[in-house]
């Protein structure tokens, strides 16, 4: 898969810990950022979505806020 992942997330949100499940189920490389202690990632997902909701997931440009696992898949091409 040839597509850029990055999460913005929290130690202690479980959406974001099933998000990144997901990901390492599919063995899908993506990058972490943890914006409880990374103030700069935090801002710049405060510029993307205008609040302070984990987890964002940005693939390849494409913003989504929050993880459901079926349309994470469909933006993927996976099956969920």
């Amino acid at each position: 898969m040839d597509k850029h992942i990055a999460i913005y997330s929290t130690p202690t949100c479980h959406f974001c810990q099933l998000a990144k499940e997901f990901l390492a189920e599919k063995n899908i490389p993506f990058t972490n950022y943890d914006v409880s202690v990374d103030a700069q990632r935090r801002n710049e997902m405060i510029q993307m979505t205008g609040q302070l909701g984990v987890p964002v997931i940005v693939v390849d440009g494409s913003v989504m806020v929050g993880f459901d696992r079926e349309k994470f898949a469909e933006k993927l091409g996976l099956e969920a």
